[in-house]
């Protein structure tokens, strides 16, 4: 393998913690806690933005009940301490997404943004195991979740501080959108997980732009809003992740 190649996505993470160095401090956007829908439902305050995660739980649960009795199967061995924290995190996104959507705040932001933290970190850890030799499962996720949490630490420390800084927060969230299809391209990764890790960010992107268009969605489909969407688009996303997971061990026990 070209030695070039194996150090481009060192280089890309590079260039991006500069670039935000640079930059300087990003602050949270005015208003982010005014969401568009506001209603309640079966007696639920915020009842969409809280009820749609949900699936999240759903889908967590539906990867550690299934996969868990096969996590020394050569088809997740490798990856599965991250895959692990990553499924573990979608629980913990549905219970702190769930409880900041009942009466958002900064404060309770932090029981949000700190599973999705964990879940990228998880991802991370998942993908540089299984495409790099060497590369200690556990190792991984020790290391990203320490970053994982350290991201959040900062954004909240710096927010009561009076300038909240989300820096290192997105940049644990744009990562896995470079880095994973990186090393899946340079360490030529199954051709089926490159396609479901493909689906998987673009499902990821297309809820991001839901979220930054919370109240036009709302307007446009009138019983959902844009940050509910981005909800259900997520969840489709991490379904298709563990849905892949499911695939490869159904597929290693017919070669078996």
């Amino acid at each position: 393998m070209n030695r070039i190649y194996s150090r481009l996505p060192l280089l890309i993470t590079a260039l991006a913690v500069i670039a935000l160095l640079i930059h300087g401090p990003i602050a949270q956007l005015p208003h982010y806690h005014e969401f568009a829908d506001q209603r309640t439902l079966f007696g639920v305050p915020n009842g969409a933005d809280v009820l749609s995660n949900i699936g999240f739980a759903l889908v967590g649960l539906w990867g550690v009940l299934r996969l868990w009795r096969y996590r020394e199967d050569p088809s997740l061995t490798k990856g599965w301490p991250g895959y692990f924290l990553f499924m573990l995190s979608l629980v913990l996104t549905a219970m702190g997404s769930g409880f900041y959507h009942l009466e958002p705040d900064n404060a309770r932001l932090v029981w949000d943004r700190l599973p999705i933290a964990l879940a990228c970190g998880g991802l991370l850890a998942a993908v540089r195991s299984e495409t790099h030799m060497g590369a200690g499962g556990w190792r991984q996720v020790a290391l990203f979740s320490i970053f994982a949490v350290l991201s959040v630490v900062w954004w909240r420390v710096s927010d009561q501080a009076g300038h909240g800084d989300l820096r290192p927060y997105l940049l644990l969230q744009g990562l896995p959108l470079l880095l994973i299809p990186l090393w899946h391209a340079i360490y030529t990764s199954p051709r089926k997980d490159r396609i479901a890790f493909g689906a998987a960010i673009l499902l990821y992107v297309l809820a991001k732009a839901a979220e930054l268009h919370d109240r036009e969605l709302l307007e446009m489909f009138g019983g959902i809003s844009g940050h509910s969407i981005k909800h259900l688009l997520a969840t489709v996303a991490s379904a298709v992740l563990i849905g892949r997971l499911n695939a490869r061990v159904r597929q290693d026990k017919m070669q078996g």
